[in-house]
């Protein structure tokens, strides 16, 4: 089953956005935005490596492109009960940056100022935390959808972190870069092929490209996730005997995806693929004790996975602040 968003979906994103709002329902508490901002950014430590979670923004899109294969009501219900909004998905965007032995670690580049308004945020937060964008010598890109990838070019159209190791799935490359494929999509796609395109060819963009299993730094190695896009690659690191999950797209709503694995979005490119590769990783991750942590995920997106039956939970970190 192969899905792909609508040209009405793709509208409404756009058109929508200044009318979406996070408004009180009968059933859901009005907690809203802040008088003045908070922090974009947290740190914690993983075995022996450092770890900052840094926010690009949030996306807010149309709820009723999430559970498209399912019945909506039910999907309606679902999202109510979770005290979620049935009209706007709110989604966090949470990067990574990974500090062990002598690399600095950034998992995806987010959308910069190419996308949605609210987004874009993440080299002002970098900067907030302390860390120096020159200073990082590794960048993952786990997939080349826009909040993800689109963020590489500055405004001349040069690669930004012109000193940092560039990886990217040698299949997520080989897809978006095929002859004439902005011909082959839907109208409603071919925006996300031509800046795939334009990402990956920024003038400076030298990318090392990897499958399977590889280790891109210490104890931090991509694995191959596919169906959100052909090539998604998660990560994991390992660090004092424990392991992080790092997920990428290939787990995108932490209530959702946990709850009922074989739901799916109308942004997941392989609809099949993505339900058996998630089914895959919760598996894992319940199994091996992995922590997790979202991309799209409330932030700061970190928790464990716990069975639930024939499904699944999120169980948030238990945050220790001395």
């Amino acid at each position: 089953m192969t899905l792909r968003p609508s040209r009405r979906d793709l509208l409404r994103i756009a058109a929508a956005m200044p009318a979406l709002t996070l408004t009180a329902t009968a059933s859901r508490a009005a907690i809203t935005a802040p008088g003045r901002p908070n922090p974009g950014y947290m740190r914690f430590t993983f075995g022996e490596a450092a770890v900052t979670v840094v926010s690009d923004g949030h996306l807010e899109i149309p709820a009723d492109g999430l559970g498209i294969n399912a019945d909506p009501e039910e999907v309606r219900a679902f999202l109510t009960r979770h005290f979620l909004s049935t009209e706007t998905n709110y989604a966090h965007a949470n990067h990574v940056v990974i500090e062990t032995g002598d690399a600095v670690v950034l998992v995806d580049i987010g959308s910069g100022n190419r996308f949605l308004p609210t987004a874009g945020r993440l080299l002002d937060n970098l900067a907030a935390a302390g860390i120096d964008a020159e200073a990082i010598t590794h960048l993952v890109i786990t997939h080349a959808h826009p909040d993800h990838i689109w963020g590489i070019r500055d405004d001349f159209d040069e690669a930004l972190l012109p000193g940092a190791q560039k990886f990217l799935g040698q299949a997520e490359h080989d897809f978006w870069m095929q002859d004439a494929l902005v011909n082959q999509v839907a109208t409603e796609m071919q925006q996300f092929v031509v800046g795939a395109q334009n990402s990956i060819t920024a003038d400076g963009a030298e990318w090392s490209l990897v499958g399977g299993e590889t280790e891109v730094a210490l104890g931090v190695r991509v694995i191959d996730t596919p169906g959100h896009t052909p090539g998604h690659q998660s990560l994991v690191l390992a660090s004092g005997g424990s392991e992080m999950l790092i997920t990428g797209d290939a787990l995108n709503h932490a209530y959702l995806n946990f709850a009922h694995p074989g739901w799916v979005n109308n942004f997941d490119m392989d609809g099949d693929q993505t339900a058996a590769t998630r089914s895959r990783l919760l598996d894992m991750a319940a199994t091996d004790g992995m922590a997790v942590l979202g991309y799209h995920f409330p932030y700061p997106g970190v928790g464990h996975v716990m069975r639930d039956g024939d499904a699944y939970r999120f169980v948030p970190a238990l945050w220790r602040w001395e």
